[in-house]
């Protein structure tokens, strides 16, 4: 996945797929500030806008929407806060059995 965190607009894009467009975007409660692009029925973007307020939990509201790996998204979030205004990209695997 790719996460990219702007400054200027104080939101972070994570992307899920390599899609062209998406088909629409579905708001994840206005208070949270949290958008999720689908294509094909599936999410392909999370947008979290107004990070400064957070980022945790509109991230776990949407991976539990969208059966997502809320762990995979907060560390992509995490990461592109701290290379801001550069494209991060992050290639988180299966847990493995205990």
């Amino acid at each position: 996945m790719k996460a990219d965190y702007d400054s200027n607009a104080n939101a972070i894009s994570i992307k899920l797929a390599d899609v062209k467009h998406a088909d629409y975007g579905d708001p994840i409660d206005e208070r949270l500030s949290a958008i999720v692009a689908i294509a094909d029925g599936e999410a392909i973007e999370v947008q979290v806008l107004c990070v400064d307020v957070g980022v945790e939990e509109p991230l776990r509201i949407v991976a539990q929407r969208y059966d997502l790996d809320a762990e995979a998204l907060i560390a992509a979030a995490q990461a592109a806060l701290a290379a801001p205004d550069r494209p991060v990209t992050l290639d988180v695997g299966v847990r493995a059995a205990a």
